[in-house]
């Protein structure tokens, strides 16, 4: 495409100057010139054809001057045009006010072609450079934007209504919580309705951050909630799902999961962790306690791995916290770790305390260890209470 050349001067002789010399470029279409005789008519020509890319001015002119055409073209904030003012021999103070107010650079009459040539190819070096500039402001705004939207929609395919279960809500207290260290995150959490007598949950986190990672997670969610529902128990379900996921990975994504089914009725749960944080159990006692559990691999890394899952007991009163590694590993100003002693010390003086307390007394103490340093890491938490009766 032709770099387009708006030339401003009342001496007609220098259009046929310019297009002499530069008879090669126009007829190669490198150039294209366009004559203005003052600075009213340039300025007309600009509005009307807004795409000029260098503008060569003479400061001296009737009706209009150079100096007060840049002024105006200043107004237009097109950074990708450049101004190569021309002056008579000598005449500094024009030159420095016409740099002062933005000129690209300046010529001198008698104007010396090569030179001429030599600041027209130096001013398009910068205008490429802007241009290039802009295109890749303008796709990472675009990326921005996407990457926002990815958010919302990530949000709202996490559940955020509680009690999720209205008709558990005299059994069952549950609250969750993820807060993404970017735009969007890696971690989930769920929570659904088996059967009369059962609910499953779950909380994870995906490998990887960005886009790709939310879409992983998406798939990961959805995957494990429709299996879920067709499994007889936990280790079964993440089974399935690890085969499903191993066969589709991309890029060797995986997702550390901690899936669940708890019996409301009797408080047994039926647990599988693949890879994933431990789950603390918040006893009636005030006790913090680790639910066991086997060392199972990550889902979506090796096919066909034979999960095995681990029962435990919910009493009356007792609740289950869940949370990814962004809690623990959480850090300040000085690197330190938020760590596992911490976040047992938080949970023992929350033992008694309903589900959405557990999780922002926890959030209260992750924010006076942390400060204002910024994070890496998604942070996410469920909790589940027994009520008693």
């Amino acid at each position: 495409m032709a770099i387009k050349i708006l030339s401003v001067d009342d001496e007609e002789d220098l259009e046929v100057l310019l297009t002499h010399y530069f008879r090669r470029k126009i007829r190669k279409g490198e150039y294209a010139f366009t004559f203005a005789h003052n600075g009213l008519e340039a300025l007309k020509l600009m509005v009307e054809h807004p795409d000029f890319d260098i503008v060569l001015s003479d400061i001296n002119m009737p009706e209009m001057d150079g100096l007060t055409l840049l002024s105006k073209i200043n107004e237009l904030r097109n950074p990708a045009q450049k101004c190569i003012m021309v002056s008579a021999y000598g005449d500094m103070k024009n030159i420095r006010t016409a740099m002062n107010r933005g000129a690209f650079d300046f010529a001198t009459k008698p104007i010396d072609m090569d030179d001429l040539s030599a600041t027209i190819e130096k001013a398009i070096e910068q205008i490429n450079f802007v241009k290039e500039t802009q295109k890749e402001h303008a796709a990472l705004q675009s990326l921005q934007s996407d990457m926002e939207t990815a958010g919302e929609i990530q949000r709202a395919i996490l559940p955020n209504k509680f009690p999720p279960f209205p008709e558990l809500a005299n059994k069952l207290d549950i609250a969750a919580s993820m807060t993404a260290a970017k735009v969007i995150g890696g971690d989930f959490y769920d929570f659904f309705r088996l059967d009369e007598d059962r609910i499953g949950f779950v909380i994870a986190d995906v490998s990887g951050k960005g886009i790709p990672a939310a879409l992983f997670m998406a798939v990961s969610n959805t995957l494990l909630r429709s299996v879920a529902l067709a499994s007889e128990d936990s280790a079964q379900c993440l089974t399935e799902v690890n085969n499903l996921l191993s066969r589709a990975s991309v890029n060797s994504m995986f997702v550390t999961v901690c899936y669940g089914i708890l019996n409301h009725k009797t408080g047994d749960i039926d647990f599988t962790n693949a890879g994933h944080t431990p789950a603390y159990i918040l006893q009636a006692n005030g006790q913090v306690k680790e639910v066991e559990q086997y060392a199972n691999f990550v889902a979506g890394g090796i096919e066909d791995f034979p999960y095995r899952s681990n029962t435990t007991r919910l009493e009356p009163g007792e609740a289950i916290v869940l949370y990814t590694d962004g809690v623990t590993e959480a850090f300040n100003e000085t690197q330190e770790e938020f760590g596992v002693d911490r976040l047992k010390s938080s949970l023992t003086e929350l033992c008694y305390a309903d589900a959405a307390t557990v999780i922002s007394g926890v959030h209260d103490d992750l924010r006076d260890f942390i400060r204002e340093t910024e994070q890496s890491d998604d942070i996410t938490m469920l909790v589940i209470k027994r009520k008693k009766i």
